[in-house]
């Protein structure tokens, strides 16, 4: 069952940093209109920090049999489940976002010409767009969360010794 829990956390991982990519790429601060993350960069790091530092410390575990390692790994495993459920109850609203009301241009809505304001708008060019996190696909982020959750059963099932050693 460990070397299960291997096999998943790394798959976890590997979709969580794909959505970290994903997040890097689409998080360009310099475009004009684009909206802010609502993922905070440093919640992100240490949730990808505590999620790589716990697979080093899961390994470890296999390496050398050490129990204390394993229950290393749960309590790296909270924290980074808190501040994966942190991320998600924020990425909520971002998904739900309605394309309609996202990057619109004023002058359409208006009935002017495509990229020209109405009069008296000085300034107004278009609405804001989706946060970065608006482009995770919905397929990869709940994979992640399920296989999140089938990492930290795994693992706490390991580390009671259920299963076998």
């Amino acid at each position: 069952m460990r070397f299960v829990a291997l096999i998943v956390w790394f798959i976890t991982a590997l979709w969580g940093l794909y959505m970290l990519a994903v997040w890097l790429i689409e998080n360009d601060a310099t475009r004009p209109g684009n909206s802010a993350s609502r993922l905070p960069l440093p919640v992100i790091l240490a949730h990808v920090t505590f999620a790589l530092s716990g697979l080093v410390v899961w390994v470890a575990y296999l390496l050398l049999d050490r129990p204390a390692l394993a229950w290393v790994a749960v309590g790296i495993l909270v924290a980074i489940a808190l501040l994966g459920f942190t991320m998600f109850a924020r990425w909520i609203p971002v998904y739900r976002m309605a394309d309609d009301e996202i990057s619109v241009p004023v002058a359409a809505m208006a009935g002017g010409a495509p990229g020209a304001a109405p009069e008296g708008a000085l300034g107004i060019g278009m609405l804001q767009e989706k946060p970065a996190e608006g482009s995770f696909p919905l397929l990869i982020v709940l994979a992640h969360g399920v296989f999140a959750v089938s990492t930290v059963v795994l693992v706490v099932l390991t580390a009671l010794g259920v299963g076998g050693s």
